[in-house]
């Protein structure tokens, strides 16, 4: 009887050892390190850039509504101030503006259309129209302002400190009717401006309006509202937020002169996951009153 040699295993039906495991192993651990450093810092850069493109529109945002109210502001009536580590912005915002009548012509029919200043005046037409008002309307709440520059005995912001020069006082009541080719201004009770604008100028102010900076809370404020004074406010009590990332800022005016325009510059910081932008904004400022 033939006696049959078994065959050795094929090569296929060998296992792993675990020497080959282990190199198996390792060099996948090597090719995933060598892979995480080649797209560890792409993904962070893309993470980084996404948040400061974040940080630039919140700040860019900030810096374009102050800027609005700034380039909104009546001639002369912004002022900055630092206190207890707080930047303070405020201003009077106008509602519109125009040119008054202050001699015959145009559509007078009677004294009233005329602007004096030398008794109280009940009532005068405009050059035109308004252009952002909505007329017919009745306020008690916005103010006119006639040749406002800023110092002593013409300053708007002292409306309550004796009689007012440039700005109608707390309470009257202003009506303004649209006219044909000239609208009507009508004033209760009658005032008597003390300056004459030298580009016949009168202005609609709404209200005082501040920004409040405070980098220890991080916040950027806007507050209006509240009562024009002698005093510039230093802290908000109120106001919708423009930031709460907010980590430095910077407020400062420079008046210009009559050759010149004022200039405000604005510089805002915001931080977040230790990513900060800094923006920087100068906003020319007209103040021919």
């Amino acid at each position: 009887m033939q006696r049959r040699v078994p065959h050795p295993p094929s090569p296929t039906s060998q296992g792993f050892s675990l020497i080959e495991l282990v190199l198996v192993i390792v060099i996948l651990g090597i090719l995933s390190t060598v892979l995480w450093l080649v797209i560890a810092g792409p993904v962070r850069a893309f993470f980084e850039t996404g948040r400061r493109v974040a940080l630039v529109e919140e700040a860019s945002s900030a810096l374009t509504e102050m800027t609005r109210d700034i380039r909104a502001a009546l001639p002369n009536s912004i002022r900055t101030t630092q206190s207890a580590g707080v930047d303070a912005l405020e201003l009077l915002l106008t509602a519109d503006g125009a040119r008054y009548r202050d001699g015959p012509g145009g559509t007078v029919t009677s004294p009233t259309d005329i602007l004096t200043f030398n008794a109280p005046s009940s009532g005068f037409n405009i050059l035109g129209h308004f252009t952002r008002l909505t007329l017919p309307l009745t306020t008690s709440t916005d103010s006119l302002v006639i040749y406002n520059t800023g110092q002593s005995g013409a300053d708007a912001y002292d409306n309550t400190a004796g009689p007012p020069n440039v700005i109608t006082p707390p309470g009257t009541t202003l009506t303004f009717t649209a006219g044909t080719s000239e609208d009507h201004v009508s004033i209760s009770p009658a005032f008597q401006f003390k300056y004459r604008s030298p580009y016949d100028r009168v202005y609609v102010v709404s209200g005082p309006v501040s920004w409040f900076c405070d980098p220890s809370l991080g916040t950027l404020r806007r507050d209006s509202g509240y009562a024009i004074s002698s005093t510039q406010p230093v802290s908000a009590t109120a106001g919708e937020l423009g930031a709460n990332l907010v980590s430095a800022c910077s407020f400062t005016y420079t008046p210009g002169t009559a050759e010149r325009a004022g200039l405000v510059t604005l510089s805002l910081t915001l931080t977040s996951h230790e990513e900060s932008v800094t923006l920087l904004r100068e906003v020319q400022v007209f103040n021919a009153p």
